[in-house]
């Protein structure tokens, strides 16, 4: 016989879950897990908890979707990872339930608008990068060696006196920074010199 599980949330100590339990109860939910972290935390041991006591059949029963989490990308994933194995969503307050056919299509709307949003942001982040290159700006960080820095640091460098962590000190940058900008260190430098 299939179950109906409750799961309720609060973000902080101090709410009160009362209303949330009672409503669970009211809507026929046998056994209800409760959570007191915020919505924005992915590790979330009772609805954790919830979901592994659940079998192939059985509804989770949330008082709001807002419980259950935070983004609708958050919600439309946890609610495709409950449909995987089996296992229904009810939304009190919303009047939401995926194991009616009306539900499931709101949750094919929310994955659309989802997937929409995700493809205006790219566009517009598309369209920002290229305005900004028609301006003559390029993104990503600023070099942090310029070419007098590297000409000093090859020079320094074809001392085998000096190491690579003196003249990444000279220069103010990590050797590792160094390396960046001369891939192979001292021993890319001998054998540029030897084929010049």
């Amino acid at each position: 016989m299939a179950l109906l599980v409750g799961y309720a949330r609060v973000s902080t100590q101090e709410q009160n879950l009362a209303l949330q339990r009672d409503a669970l109860k009211a809507a026929g939910c046998e056994r209800v897990f409760v959570e007191k972290a915020s919505g924005a935390q992915r590790d979330r041991p009772e609805l954790k908890a919830a979901i592994d006591y659940m079998r192939d059949g059985d509804t989770l029963v949330v008082w709001k979707l807002d419980r259950l989490a935070r983004s609708l990308k958050q919600l439309i994933e946890t609610v495709e990872n409950l449909g995987q194995r089996g296992i229904g969503l009810r939304s009190i307050t919303e009047s939401i339930d995926t194991g009616t056919s009306g539900g499931k299509l709101i949750f094919h709307v929310f994955g659309a608008l989802a997937e929409f949003e995700r493809s205006v942001i790219r566009e517009r982040t598309q369209a920002g990068l290229k305005a900004a290159r028609a301006r003559g700006r390029v993104g990503g960080r600023p070099a942090v060696l310029n070419d007098a820095d590297l000409t000093e640091a090859r020079a320094l460098l074809s001392n085998p006196e000096i190491s690579v962590a003196q003249v990444a000190k000279r220069l103010g940058v990590a050797e590792s920074t160094l390396y960046r900008y001369l891939p192979g260190g001292r021993g890319a430098l001998a054998d540029l010199a030897e084929a010049t």
